[in-house]
């Protein structure tokens, strides 16, 4: 079937890089030699470019190549089943079925062992099905009486990707940890008092440790390519509800404290936190920052702004401007992208991005091109660009955090009550008095609903002292003790 080539560069994750060694490209490749020729793929059938994943002899597809294909095949056919064409056709190029093995397999061998290793090392989720096992063992069982040393490869390679699935699943493990620490917290408010909610500052009061911690949290929820639609979820959700929750804490520790110097205190500390992760190059958790700052029961506190020293914020802000298509977090993020690959210590690789716009520019590319065109081509252009962003992230993810664990501040970052939206209105406006009609209808409609609270919670402070059971029948909700409103109240209304 006819091909269409295109011109642009595509990009190869650096570290997907084989460790075992390969011969140059080869044109010499049958009805497949043509694709390897002259400028990269912009379309062509799907058998066609399964073909040209199959190495020969003297044949080897590039690694930008092998990745994008890798990435984008799975629309087209399962994991499982293109990795058993992919054997079928490796036994019938190379004779394999036959006996003795041709000499020729021994320059074979390392070529297909390759392919298997940078597929394992990119998508090891994709070998958590044991047919995918099974065929690996097929195509080695072919090759291995030819030599010996492909069984040692093999074994290597089964034991590296047994490691990389263990790690995914330690993620996993950490993620839910997390989350049911964060459920035990909601339970000892329904069945005990809480004492007063110690303050971001009481727990670390340096800006520069506080933002390592925040980038070690930002590294171990990097996403990993995912394909089920459970894994899809649970990753997204995760790395939404970390920076919803990062959003949340930061405008709450603001409106918590009761005297306009210590709030002013915080938002000097947050704007100090947050141009460390600039200089980090943690652009997600800046954002995040940035935006919890910028909440409305954060940014009415004029009294508090005009106490606090702004001029940083307002440089932040200017860099994560969303005019121009975040032009300026843009040329912000290329400078860490190129810093990156150009460093020599951890230190300078970490490319945190704003994940959110990642998201968002990966799916407008996804959405605004076909996968296949009016001929039935892959539109193979389209994930050559897909490959290239997702490949970048790829690469920014797997860089170990060279920080030191502070696990009392991550401790604190994971499970500190936050607001929600109403006790983060009624906080604002208990520290400084509503200016219009609306705020004033508001602040109202806020005390009203947990009016009966102060007659009730002195009721509690007069009970025995071994007596801690919540009455959750209290009117404003059960789901009022399951909010930090009960340690905002215990605060302030002494």
């Amino acid at each position: 079937m006819p091909l269409t080539r295109w011109s642009g560069s595509m990009f190869t994750p650096g570290s997907f890089c084989s460790t075992l060694d390969t011969e140059e490209e080869s044109t010499s490749r049958g009805t497949g030699a043509e694709l390897c020729q002259g400028s990269l793929i912009s379309s062509a059938s799907l058998d066609t470019l399964i073909q040209h994943l199959v190495p020969t002899t003297d044949y080897y597809p590039e690694k930008a190549y092998v990745f994008t294909f890798l990435l984008s095949a799975r629309l087209f056919i399962a994991p499982h089943e293109l990795l058993g064409r992919v054997c079928e056709l490796c036994i019938q190029q190379q004779e394999l079925a036959n006996t003795p093995l041709d000499a020729k397999v021994k320059k074979f061998g390392p070529k297909i062992l390759q392919l298997l290793t940078e597929w394992t090392e990119t998508f090891p989720s994709d070998f958590q099905e044991e047919r995918m096992v099974s065929h690996i063992n097929s195509i080695i069982d072919r090759i291995a009486p030819c030599d010996e040393v492909y069984w040692k490869k093999l074994d290597q390679l089964l034991e590296n990707l047994k490691v990389k699935l263990a790690s995914m699943n330690y993620r996993d493990v950490v993620i839910i940890s997390i989350a049911a620490s964060i459920s035990d917290k909601l339970v000892a408010f329904k069945t005990k008092l809480t004492p007063i909610q110690k303050d971001m500052l009481s727990i670390c009061s340096d800006p520069f440790i506080l933002s390592q911690q925040l980038t070690h949290i930002e590294l171990v929820r990097s996403i990993r390519p995912c394909f089920t639609e459970q894994e899809k979820t649970s990753n997204l959700e995760a790395y939404v509800h970390w920076f919803n929750r990062l959003c949340y804490l930061v405008a709450t520790e603001i409106c918590m404290p009761a005297k306009k110097k210590q709030r002013a205190l915080v938002i000097e500390f947050l704007i100090d936190v947050a141009r460390e992760c600039f200089n980090i190059g943690n652009f997600n958790s800046l954002m995040a920052i940035i935006s919890g700052m910028n909440m409305t029961p954060v940014s009415r506190l004029k009294k508090t702004w005009a106490k606090a020293k702004t001029d940083k914020f307002f440089i932040l802000e200017h860099q994560m401007d969303p005019t121009g298509n975040f032009y300026n977090y843009r040329t912000a993020l290329r400078g860490a992208a190129h810093r990156s690959q150009t460093a020599q210590s951890n230190r300078e690789k970490i490319v945190i991005p704003f994940f959110s716009l990642l998201i968002k520019d990966i799916y407008f590319l996804n959405e605004g091109c076909a996968n296949r065109l009016p001929n039935g081509h892959v539109n193979f252009e389209k994930f050559a660009e897909l490959a290239k962003q997702v490949g970048e992230f790829m690469i920014w993810k797997q860089v170990e955090c060279p920080f030191k664990q502070e696990e009392r501040i991550l401790h604190y970052l994971h499970t500190a009550p936050i607001f929600n939206e109403d006790g983060l209105c009624l906080a604002s406006y208990e520290s400084e008095s509503p200016e219009n009609p609306l705020e004033k209808e508001r602040w109202k409609s806020l005390r009203s609903h947990i009016g009966a609270f102060r007659v009730h919670k002195l009721n509690i402070f007069n009970v025995h002292p071994s007596f801690h059971v919540l009455n959750t029948d209290h009117p404003a909700g059960p789901q009022f003790w399951e909010s930090p409103e009960w340690i905002y109240w215990t605060t302030h209304w002494q």
